[in-house]
């Protein structure tokens, strides 16, 4: 009898082998397919954009932008003696043609391009009043700013202007009176404000509306990662102005993003220019995120203090406003260390008064503060070139928020850093916030592979969202960089552990945290490790939760609550 149990149980364990062989084959298939499914949606979402362009409009020859204009030597002379730029960047100057030539536009530009320049430098050869729309006061305050000390008439008319600016304002559009040259605005000016849309309206009477400008334009899809909802109606301003000049800026946009937003805004027509989103000047890096939130805050430091004494302007970016307190507090603990190092910090959140937030942002925009620890209410446009580092204490929400975000460093061109802390244990708390957007968990999903890799390319992963063809990292990222070590585990045993428990979990309806099933699978694990043919189990607590992670990639488990 012995031997014929002896005998079954051999066989059972040698089926049992080749049932992991063939998971592990399934898994390496399906992760193939993954890539493969979202190589073949771009390329979808590409061809849909070119049929749909077919369809709405008639061919068009290709026109040349980069010959000559009449206006070119006001062009350089307006470049070179007012911006102080020497010379146009990529796509520059036939941006400038187009828009110049009376022609609606769409501009993709990687951050750090110079999408300003796109239509501040038309604002300032075409006659006439330059409206453009941005999505945050940071970044208008910032703009006006730096338009004022060059001597450009530029104004904003937002929640923070004062009643004397707002009365030279509406005298501006309705008579012509004073100089106005640029005016910013919010989208929520243009769908609420009656008011201000009659005066448009009698500038544009006038001749007076010279083009109209939407930057962040991403924020008007559904599809885009910053979707805002008053940025829908702003498709009103091409039709109360179907002759003026619509400039559409951003510097992330997909394929699906591109049509949403040409349809929203009403320019199916418009000439299209898309940059490179590589940024080579940045080195991407992930780090391991400690549970112990001062540990994260006392490496930050460290890193400020190691790699940037040299009072080198950057940036922290926070999950939320509470967090961002909370980091900006833990900061001051090192404050008096950062001090001796030439290294000051403070916060900013929209919430923030209006007045103490303006102060925040202008000693950093003047070198008089280091380190802003922000949320993502600061950033987005920031034009501010020489921010050196851009530190992510917490995970983004997708590969758009990330690049965007990130992309505030190096606007100069000289190298600088994008470093992201990640531990497993975050992604419950940003599922829940993202759970009810277009594509919002396939979208965090995209971000928590890019922080998981060990070995791809973590530019390579901007290359793939965004559709363009692979470019070299030249070692500007970690795994490129310094390669890793890679450990291979067989972990079928514990992921079948893992599914069992979450299933028991939620079969009585209990909500499972990350934290509950790491510890119920390790007292599963410790109750069963005297039980025979049981594997031992040598996995840490950190390696239980990547394990978890990569069984929510793949889709075994559903995701976690906070």
């Amino acid at each position: 009898m012995e031997p014929d149990i002896e005998e079954e149980l051999l066989c059972v364990e040698a089926e049992l082998q080749d049932v992991q062989d063939q998971i592990r084959a399934l898994l390496d298939r399906q992760e193939k397919l993954y890539e493969r499914q979202s190589e073949l949606q771009t390329l979808l979402d590409g061809y849909k954009i070119s049929q749909s362009a077919e369809n709405k409009a008639a061919p068009v020859a290709v026109e040349d932008w980069s010959g000559s204009f009449e206006w070119d030597s006001r062009a350089d002379d307006t470049r070179f003696n007012i911006f102080g730029i020497s010379s146009f960047r990529a796509n520059q100057r036939e941006i400038i043609n187009a828009v110049m030539s009376g022609r609606d536009v769409l501009v993709i530009m990687a951050a750090g391009g110079g999408k300003s320049l796109c239509y501040q430098l038309p604002a300032i050869l075409r006659d006439g009043v330059a409206l453009v729309v941005s999505p945050l006061l940071s970044l208008i305050q910032d703009q006006v700013m730096g338009l004022t000390a060059l001597g450009i008439p530029a104004y904003m008319l937002t929640s923070t202007t004062s009643k004397e600016d707002e009365k030279y304002i509406y005298k501006a559009l309705d008579k012509g009176e004073g100089a106005l040259t640029i005016l910013y605005v919010t989208p929520e000016k243009i769908s609420k404000s009656k008011r201000f849309m009659s005066k448009l309206e009698k500038c544009h009477h006038g001749g007076r509306l010279s083009l109209v400008a939407i930057d962040e334009a991403h924020c008007c899809s559904q599809w885009g990662h910053d979707f805002r909802p008053d940025y829908k109606n702003l498709g009103i301003l091409k039709i109360q102005f179907p002759n003026i000049p619509m400039i559409a800026l951003t510097a992330t946009a997909t394929y699906k993003v591109q049509t949403d937003l040409m349809e929203m805004l009403h320019i199916p027509k418009c000439v299209k220019f898309v940059s490179t989103v590589n940024r080579p000047n940045l080195f991407y890096k992930v780090l391991d995120k400690s549970s112990v939130g001062k540990v994260v805050i006392d490496e930050i430091a460290d890193y400020i203090r190691g790699s940037c004494s040299n009072n080198e302007s950057g940036i922290v970016y926070c999950f939320s406003r509470k967090e961002c307190e909370q980091v900006n507090e833990l900061l001051s603990l090192v404050a008096k260390e950062l001090r001796d190092r030439g290294i000051s910090a403070d916060y900013y959140h929209a919430d923030m008064d209006v007045v103490a937030r303006g102060k925040v942002h202008l000693r950093w925009s003047k070198n008089k503060l280091q380190v802003i620890v922000g949320t993502v209410a600061f950033g987005m446009g920031i034009n501010k070139p020489d921010v050196r580092f851009v530190i992510h204490h917490s995970l983004s929400k997708s590969m758009e928020t990330y690049y965007q975000e990130s992309g505030r460093a190096g606007r100069d061109g000289l190298p600088s850093e994008c470093i992201l802390y990640f531990r497993p244990g975050d992604i419950p708390r940003q599922s829940s916030m993202v759970f009810y957007e277009n594509c919002g968990l396939q979208n965090l999903y995209d971000i928590v592979r890019y922080c998981q890799s060990n070995r791809k390319c973590r530019r390579s992963a901007f290359f793939q969202h965004f559709g363009e063809a692979m470019q070299d990292c030249n070692g500007m990222c970690d795994n490129c960089a310094y390669g890793t070590e890679i450990k291979e585990v067989d972990a079928t045993y514990h992921a079948k552990i893992i599914a069992s428990l979450l299933h028991d979990m939620q079969s009585n309806d209990q909500r499972a945290t990350m934290l509950q099933l790491v510890d119920r699978f390790r007292a599963k694990i410790k109750a069963s490790a005297g039980a025979s043919n049981t594997p031992a189990s040598d996995l840490k607590k950190e390696e239980v939760e990547q394990l978890i992670i990569l069984l929510i990639l793949d889709r075994v488990l559903n995701i976690l609550s906070e």
